[in-house]
């Protein structure tokens, strides 16, 4: 038996059509997003080059602090790539990397909101080095900075919590069955 035709597209109407082409809106965004992500690998080399260069002048506790600040950035990073390969294969158009050696595995079960709860888990692991990195600067802040940063990382996890409760919550969409 041979697989069912794909049913011809129905052209849409004006107004229809001129919405969903504004889908494509965000294209320039997503590629904003790239250049910051090349912005990031640049602060990411230099911050590298310093530590490698004062390597054997800086005690260890200020190795930790630059090494933090690189994990800071690998983060921010893997941030930007969930958003814009996540949000363009989301809300733009499919890329068709199924199959492909390299697809992300998140990639085959990304919606908004899986998008929503590994963006907030992301955004908790950053401020979570921030927070590292604010303790191991202990001496040399003020304990209301480091009130306000502890506030905020609690606040950010509460968040997370909420989002991740409320998804589990939504009732689900069927799972297409599988063709065999």
């Amino acid at each position: 038996m041979q697989p069912d035709a794909p049913k011809p597209l129905k052209p849409l109407k004006p107004l229809p059509q001129l919405i969903f082409l504004s889908r494509w809106l965000q294209l320039p965004l997503y590629l904003g997003l790239i250049v910051a992500q090349g912005v990031y690998v640049i602060h990411f080399t230099n911050e590298l080059w310093h530590l490698v260069t004062k390597a054997t002048s800086i005690t260890e506790a200020d190795i930790m602090l630059r090494v933090l600040g690189l994990i800071d950035v690998v983060m921010i990073a893997n941030l930007l790539v969930m958003v814009i390969v996540g949000g363009y294969e989301t809300f733009v158009s499919r890329m068709g990397l199924e199959g492909h050696p390299d697809q992300p595995e998140w990639l085959s079960h990304v919606n908004a909101a899986v998008l929503k709860v590994k963006l907030a888990t992301a955004i908790i692991t950053i401020s979570s080095i921030h927070l590292l990195q604010t303790f191991m600067s202990a001496a040399t802040l003020d304990e209301k900075t480091m009130l306000w940063q502890t506030i905020i990382h609690m606040t950010l996890v509460l968040s997370a919590l909420a989002i991740a409760s409320i998804d589990r919550l939504m009732p689900s969409a069927p799972k297409p069955a599988k063709s065999h």
